[in-house]
């Protein structure tokens, strides 16, 4: 219950407009775990990771969200993370996630116990969230965090894949094959983090740039190959195979 509360939190916090009043959030969650609490959900069968899926996709229906793509869950074990602790990181990806594990099994019940503490930003952005989890012993109790009004999403730039919208909702976005990039394409000819996008105010402008990540195979910009480049509306990026379309905000 507490990574499916999580999951929504992220759809809320990265909820973009972009045209025609599509409101756009990210399709891919990776859970990560402390190695203790993913054996755990492991021996649990795949209904976890459904109720995970249809929750989020009742979710962006109630609210009239636009998935980026299909909604799909991951788990992950991460040694620095203590027993009870889970981090989300939301992403868009195009189509079936290509990098990173499957999701493992999961259960009919969550197997989160009912005390959670209240979720904060980890040091990457990505949400963390401090949860009981039977049976490691609870030393305290925190109240779970409260719902709070949410405001319009703003109106950012975004990319055209194949006729795909993907919104550049964070002030940076790294576009690679990686589990960890926010844009996962699927592409042998892109480098794991290959290319990284920038979104800065300048007043009541925004100012977006692109910068190669020392890629394998390079990042180009209307046929000309860049290391660094501020991108205007209708610029035509490369990546490996994958052809981009830039498209500036409007409001």
């Amino acid at each position: 219950m507490e990574i499916a509360s999580a999951m929504r939190r992220a759809m809320d916090d990265r909820a973009t407009t972009i045209g025609h009043g599509r409101t756009f959030v990210p399709n891919l969650f990776t859970i990560e775990l402390a190695p203790a609490d993913f054996d755990r959900l492991t021996s649990f069968s795949d209904i976890l990771t459904d109720e995970l899926v249809a929750s989020a996709q009742e979710h962006a229906e109630s609210q009239r969200y636009q998935p980026g793509g299909p909604i799909q869950v991951i788990f992950q074990s991460k040694e620095d993370l203590e027993t009870g602790v889970f981090r989300i990181r939301p992403a868009t990806a195009k189509g079936r996630a290509a990098a990173g594990p499957p999701a493992i099994p999961a259960s009919p019940r969550s197997p989160l116990g009912p005390e959670a503490a209240q979720p904060v930003p980890a040091a990457d952005g990505a949400l963390a969230s401090s949860t009981a989890m039977p049976p490691a012993p609870v030393a305290h109790h925190e109240p779970v965090a409260s719902a709070r009004p949410r405001s319009h999403p703003a109106q950012r730039p975004w990319l055209e894949v194949d006729g795909d919208q993907y919104p550049l909702l964070a002030a940076i976005t790294v576009l690679g094959r990686d589990n960890t990039a926010d844009v996962i394409l699927d592409d042998p000819g892109i480098s794991r983090q290959h290319t990284e996008i920038r979104v800065t105010s300048d007043g009541p402008h925004l100012i977006t740039n692109i910068r190669d990540l020392g890629s394998t195979n390079g990042t180009f910009v209307n046929g000309e190959r860049v290391t660094s480049q501020r991108l205007a509306d209708g610029d035509r990026v490369n990546v490996g195979r994958t052809k981009l379309i830039f498209r500036a905000e409007r409001r």
